[in-house]
């Protein structure tokens, strides 16, 4: 198998590439995503289902 041709050492440094990758990239850009669905979706409503705030 190739998992077990790994040392030790390389397996250290592939889970903090890893690590790294995850907290770097992939966290900011899914909050990003997140926050910016979660506006998109409360600013459609705004203005094709309940109006704007204040309204009524």
């Amino acid at each position: 198998m190739y998992s077990d041709e790994i040392d030790d050492k390389d397996k250290g440094r592939y889970e903090w590439r890893t690590f790294l990758f995850i907290v770097v990239l992939l966290f900011p850009i899914l909050s990003v995503m997140f926050v910016s669905g979660y506006g998109f979706i409360v600013w459609a409503l705004q203005v094709f289902v309940f109006g704007p705030p204040g309204h009524g």
